[in-house]
């Protein structure tokens, strides 16, 4: 990843009337970085990509692109392209002249339109449905000509509105896989949004996690999922526990029913925080037959659910239900619905998370 900066927002915010939809961010995208920005419906991730592309102005707050202030400029004037979810291509024209179409508008020599039209086919892999219209292609084809379309332009940074999100679910994780090589191959910035937390933890350099117009959390994948910043982000990025609980030292978090647990914080004595184990961290085992020295608590059996290579125990604790998830092992035996069990987990493998 290069060291210069793509995108650098400071103190962006942006309100629609009374509805404050970005709240005062600040954030940097380097050049050659995928970065996903990740929340739910009304967040604020689109918003926020849209001042970018220039659809929205700020309200107030400095928007650079390669360092040059562009919060005031057009679309047309700032050095992005942008690809929707409805790819918006033009059903009477051909492959080939959908993604032209830019070029020719900017009235690109003939010959420069020819090569780069046929560089971007190639890119994304179109050879030989260039004569198509968009209306004989297939929603992943369709999503390659857009690409195309927005790349054709030679952009500094491609911009992604939830592209993927028209897509059948394997379409989508081999779009995921192809996206991802394709933006090593052209080497530009990619800001993407959705609102799929795995898509972007397979598809992401790092990711901004958003809610209620305010950017939570930056970080690789890795340091959002083990790590993270407050009980939305933990609760919202994959599947956790959440474990009520009072900091009872720099070390040991006094959960709901007494039981006390190692937890790292730098949360203060007696402020209340939740511990968030991940189901695939904790192990089940019949009562009282936890591995010595692992932290655990006590609960009932109460469902099972079998995923084929994988199984979702469900137990009720006195306060709660925990899941816990295991590889499946056929034939193998265990804990049977209504048994007590203990829910046991690595001491280190949870995180204190505040509100």
């Amino acid at each position: 990843m290069s060291a210069s900066t793509a995108v650098t927002i400071t103190g962006i915010t942006k309100r629609f009337g009374d509805v404050l939809a970005v709240d005062n961010m600040d954030l940097t995208i380097a050049d050659g970085e995928f970065f996903a920005l990740l929340g739910p419906s009304g967040c604020g991730k689109t918003t926020t990509l849209r001042m970018i592309a220039g659809l929205e102005f700020p309200t107030m707050g400095s928007l650079k692109i390669f360092g040059e202030e562009v919060g005031t400029l057009p679309p047309n004037k700032r050095p992005v392209n942008t690809v929707f979810q409805s790819y918006s291509l033009f059903p009477h024209m051909t492959v080939e002249q959908n993604i032209a179409f830019g070029l020719k508008m900017q009235r690109v020599p003939k010959a420069d339109i020819n090569r780069r039209t046929g560089e971007a086919i190639k890119l994304v892999q179109l050879e030989g449905l260039e004569a198509r219209r968009s209306t004989q292609l297939s929603g992943g084809q369709q999503q390659r000509v857009a690409l195309a379309r927005a790349l054709v332009n030679s952009p500094k940074v491609l911009l992604l509105d939830e592209p993927l999100g028209a897509l059948d679910l394997k379409l989508r994780q081999q779009m995921q896989r192809e996206l991802k090589i394709l933006q090593r191959e052209v080497g530009i910035s990619f800001v993407f949004v959705t609102h799929d937390q795995e898509e972007a933890l397979t598809i992401a350099d790092r990711i901004g996690v958003m809610n209620e117009g305010k950017l939570l959390q930056v970080g690789t994948p890795e340091e959002i999922y083990e790590r993270p910043a407050n009980r939305f982000v933990a609760n919202f990025i994959g599947q956790t526990n959440l474990l009520d609980g009072t900091v009872e030292s720099k070390d040991t978090v006094c959960l709901a029913n007494g039981t006390r647990i190692p937890g790292q914080s730098s949360f203060g004595v007696g402020e209340r925080v939740a511990v968030s184990l991940r189901p695939e961290r904790a192990s089940l085992h019949r009562l009282g037959d936890g591995p010595d020295g692992h932290p655990s608590i006590d609960g009932r059996l109460e469902q099972v659910t079998y995923l084929g290579n994988a199984l979702i125990y469900m137990v009720a604790l006195d306060w709660m239900r925990l899941e816990v998830r295991t590889e499946n092992h056929p034939g193998a035996s265990g804990p049977a619905v209504g048994d007590e069990v203990t829910v046991s987990w690595e001491p280190g493998s949870v995180s204190v998370v505040g509100d």
